[in-house]
Parts: structure tokens; sequence; C-alpha cells
């Protein structure tokens, strides 16, 4: 009995951090506007997962289990924010540690379909998806149907593509210009 808990519990772990995630967690593709990178908005995938502090137990089994990953206070200039927040956003480890996971042990909610298209956000961005224009309106489509169809963006879709048309245009005539 004691060789078969052994081998059960990596596979407890694995469906508790699932799970966990499909309560706590979130996939999400953040979009901003920077003039330090080639068309003018900046995306990045992050995957997080926030707790109550006196639990904090909860984020370091997950952040081990990932091989990945950092644990800070969710709001450190609130001080009534109680949280920490377990936050992976390098690329590499996106791709190669946190998405194989949940490929193995999906969600069960309406989440996975989040995981799914932050997946795909991913892949594209690994394949330097973001730096080219087609490729990066795929991305900011996909980014605006996430996590309630981009109900709790600050910016309109449309902002960000007539940003990133002005953007485009004025590199343009810099560019012939020269």
């Amino acid at each position: 009995m004691g060789a078969d808990n052994q081998q059960e519990r990596p596979r407890e772990i694995t469906s508790y951090i699932s799970g966990f995630v499909d309560g706590e967690g979130c996939f999400s593709i953040t979009i901003q506007k920077s003039n330090n990178v080639k068309l003018g908005i900046q995306v990045i995938p992050e995957f997080h997962v926030s707790q109550h502090q006196n639990r904090i137990e909860v984020l370091k089994v997950i952040k081990e289990r990932l091989g990945c990953g950092y644990i800070k206070p969710n709001d450190p200039g609130n001080p009534k924010d109680q949280t920490s927040v377990y936050v992976v956003r390098n690329i590499n480890d996106l791709r190669d540690k946190v998405l194989p996971f949940f490929k193995k042990s999906p969600l069960i909610s309406i989440k996975q379909k989040d995981f799914e298209k932050f997946a795909r956000v991913v892949s594209l961005m690994k394949d330097g998806g973001h730096l080219r224009k087609n490729s990066l309106i795929t991305i900011l489509g996909i980014a605006y149907s996430m996590n309630f169809s981009g109900k709790y963006r600050k910016q309109k879709l449309e902002d960000i593509f007539s940003h990133l048309e002005s953007s485009e245009t004025i590199r343009q005539k810099s560019y012939s210009k020269e």
C-alpha cells in the first residue's frame, strides 16, 4: 500500500493544482501601447493564481510543481490587500512548463477555453507573431475574446487597432524620408 500511495501523490497534486487554478487562476493577455516595440503595441501573456497570504503554501506547491515563476504580494501598496499571487510571464516558461501541465491536466470549467486561446497566443508569440502586423491583429482579437470577452479591459479593441494603424503610418512616413 505504501508504494501505491507514493505513486498516487503526484497525480493527486496535479489534479489538485488543476482544480485550484480552475477556481482561483487566470490566463490573461495584457495589451499596452509602447514606443519600445516595433508595432507600438506590447503583448504580455501572464498566468497567475492568487490566494490569501495565510494560505500561501498552496502557491508554493504550484510554483514548485511547475518549476518557474515567482510569488509576490498582490498589491503591496494597499495594506488592506492580504493576498499573494503566483505569476508566470516568461514566454519560455509559459510554453515549456505551464502549457504542457494544463494540456495534460485540463481545466473542467469554461476557463479551459481561455487556456486554449492563451496557448494559441503564446505559440504565435514564440514564432514572432507579435512582431508582424497580421499576426498581431490575430493576437489582439484572441486576447479581447478572453476572460468575459474583454469586458474588464480599459481600452476598446477599436482604439488599439487605430493606434496600430497610426503607428504604422508614422513609421512608414519616417522610413520613406530616409
